[in-house]
């Protein structure tokens, strides 16, 4: 038998001995008694107890401890309260809510499979749950384009690190530079800001606690030891800390600015921006650590938003807004060639696949479904191929699964269950102590963290269906997580804003009702009153949208929900129309688009092209003329469109207009 086979077995033993016994153990107590310990030499002992003990409290059993006042002895003891999930609260609505986002989330959530085993604990003992209708996946639709299955498979030996507290190893490109560089990192936590992943950790070369996006780790992540543990996560460390600030603000703070915005655009800063400043009486004032950059946030803005001060911020706008007009007037500029691939540059990895759940909670969890199966009878006989399904266990490793839940034991020859996988199906035999077992286990850490990244990415649509505020599903959810310490997950966003929208637009998607809606478009400065047909909501990390037809202009047409004031349902129905694809914007006009050493290498990341003298070229998908001109806008005059003409005469004629308008611009003081 494996070492880790050796290992679970003793662990969920030591389980259920301090759980059937229910008085305090000494340590002779545990040797003697628990499989896997008594044949060990007192020093080997010592040391597995002790391994063993930080593992199980990793893993969201903590073993309590007192010391004998009269012997000195460590005594032991694990209460159920602490092992099982406390009673559910939620409701069926809601349970099936959080499997539909399951549903949602298949193929592009690296969590996929611990929150699937998140679900089978919460729905253990309730009649099992549909599959989502095909009504209802058609309405909602997750897109990941950031999704790939190395990032997976990244996120998966990171979170293994972190676990085991193993430090790690890996290649890491920057922008900054023009080559990877090997860094040796303790990962505290993992965070999702913006669709974006992140790691942060302690960087022994560096000495300080550093943050790395991990799409720009190259190569194998590599554990740095072959030791079980390399360290331990400060107590003090609070992954808030290590936010991501929006794109000006990253870097030491260098100044305050002061810009002013329409009336119409305050409500949407305040509302989007409140991290990064506060608006008052039609002024934004935000902190600044790169002046260009936040000069390219303005720029976006399309005349919505004008420089007050500083002077520097004032001029970086002019002079973006006078590069835009040169680059943009006559005939495009002639690009460098391609740059050849660098016969150096390592391999690409191979994927380990995505974040698969820790070995012991699935092992719990199959022995709580196992006994649940029997009730208060002996025996049961269950669907072998349903049974495996349900835990994402490979059919021809399903046996191994049971074999090492046949050698789970109390002490004294007393087992927990016997199951055996024969042909179809698996009969399983209840032992005498086996209703110990026939709750269910209380989650893991990484399966509640799974439900919380879940939530984080439709948890509007959860409420939405469960027909529940958004708080409360959170709230009764984080109540049966358990009692350890979520320090490495990030608390989740607010977002009662999303949350009210998606409401609407999803009951009306539902009903077919037509919803009035206030809209800021981009390039507008006030908002418009359209009368739109919803047919899908879409979650594109990190916006909504919802694709409908627009029956103020008689088109289809997609709003973000982030520029949405408000939504309401009218009195009117509508029929779904023959022939419109609420997809209608899968196949986008594309623009080619020349970046200049300035803005290259962040360009790369995204998918551009190295050319031979250190610019980038791209081949843009766009769904609208505005959204692109915000996008070029956004770089300042260093991204420059190629193709098609007409984008360029609208770019340099929108610089023109914003030389005007912007000049005109008074400084309030």
């Amino acid at each position: 038998m494996s070492h880790d086979a050796d290992k679970l077995i003793r662990q969920l033993s030591l389980v259920a001995f301090l759980m059937a016994e229910r008085r305090l153990l000494t340590a002779r107590d545990v040797k003697s008694n628990v499989e896997g310990y008594s044949e060990m030499s007192d020093e080997a002992f010592a040391r597995r107890f002790y391994s063993d003990r930080a593992e199980l409290t990793a893993l969201g059993v903590p073993l309590q401890s007192q010391r004998d006042e009269f012997t000195g002895e460590e005594l032991y003891t694990l209460r159920s309260e602490h092992y099982f999930l406390d009673r559910l609260e939620l409701d069926d609505d809601e349970l099936a809510a959080l499997q539909t986002a399951l549903y949602y989330l298949e193929g592009k959530f690296a969590y996929a499979e611990p929150l699937r085993l998140a679900l089978q604990n919460l729905a253990l003992g309730r009649t099992g749950f549909p599959e989502p209708s095909t009504e209802t996946a058609e309405r909602v639709r997750v897109n990941a384009p950031d999704y790939s299955p190395e990032l997976a498979g990244r996120l998966s030996k990171l979170e293994s690190a972190i676990s085991k507290q193993r430090t790690v190893r890996f290649g890491y490109w920057s922008p900054r530079r023009t080559r990877s560089q090997e860094r040796t990192v303790n990962p505290y936590a993992l965070r999702l800001d913006d669709g974006n992943w992140y790691v942060v950790g302690h960087d022994l070369e560096r000495k300080t606690e550093r943050t790395f996006k991990v799409s720009r780790i190259r190569g194998d992540i590599r554990f740095a030891t072959r030791r079980e543990r390399d360290f331990r996560t400060p107590a003090d460390f609070d992954v808030e800390k290590h936010r991501i600030p929006r794109p000006w603000q990253i870097g030491d703070t260098v100044g305050s600015a002061r810009i002013s915005v329409s009336d119409d655009t305050a409500w949407w800063v305040e509302r989007t921006l409140s991290d990064a400043g506060v608006v008052e009486d039609g002024v934004f004032e935000t902190e600044y650590a790169n002046v260009e950059l936040l000069a390219g946030w303005i720029l976006r803005q399309n005349g919505r938003a004008a420089p007050l001060e500083p002077d520097e911020l004032v001029e970086a706008v002019s002079d973006g807004l006078s590069r835009l007009a040169e680059t943009h007037g006559g005939a495009a500029p002639a690009a460098a060639g391609p740059k050849r691939s660098d016969p150096r540059r390592p391999l690409p990895e191979r994927p380990l696949g995505p974040v698969a759940p820790e070995r012991f909670g699935v092992l719990q969890a199959l022995l709580a479904q196992l006994l649940a199966a029997c009730g208060d009878d002996r025996t049961a006989v269950l669907d072998a191929n349903e049974l495996a399904t349900r835990f994402s266990i490979p059919i021809e490793e399903l046996q191994d699964h049971l074999s090492l839940l046949n050698l789970v034991n109390f002490g004294g020859g007393c087992y927990a269950v016997y199951a055996m996988h024969e042909g179809d199906v698996v009969r399983v035999d209840k032992e005498l102590y086996g209703d110990v077992f026939r709750r269910p286990p209380k989650l893991t850490p990484l399966e509640a963290r799974a439900i919380r990244l879940a939530i984080e990415y439709v948890g509007p649509t959860i409420a939405a269906d469960a027909h529940s505020p958004l708080k409360r599903v959170r709230k009764k959810l984080e109540e049966t997580f358990g009692r350890f310490d979520l320090v490495g997950t990030p608390e989740p966003r607010d977002v009662s804003d999303d949350e009210a929208l998606v409401k609407v637009l999803s009951q009306a998607t539902e009903k077919r009702i037509v919803v009035e809606i206030e809209y800021l478009k981009e390039g507008d400065e006030s908002p418009s009153l359209r009368r739109v047909e919803p047919y899908t909501i879409e979650r594109e990390l990190p916006v909504w949208r919802v694709h409908t037809w627009d029956q103020t202009v008689d088109a289809a047409r997609t709003f973000r929900l982030d520029r949405m004031r408000s939504a309401r349902l009218t009195d009117d129905r509508f029929e779904p129309r023959d022939g419109f694809d609420p997809s209608y914007l899968r196949n986008p006009r594309v623009a080619r688009l020349l970046h200049s050493p300035v803005v290259a290498r962040w360009k790369l990341e995204r998918g551009a092209r190295p050319l031979t003298d250190g610019s980038a070229m791209s081949e843009v998908p766009y769904k609208t003329e505005e959204w692109l001109l915000s996008e070029v806008l956004a770089d300042r005059g260093e991204t420059t469109v190629l193709e098609p003409r007409r984008l360029r005469d609208v770019v340099a004629k929108r610089a023109r207009r914003l030389q005007r308008e912007l000049g005109r611009v008074p400084t309030r003081r």
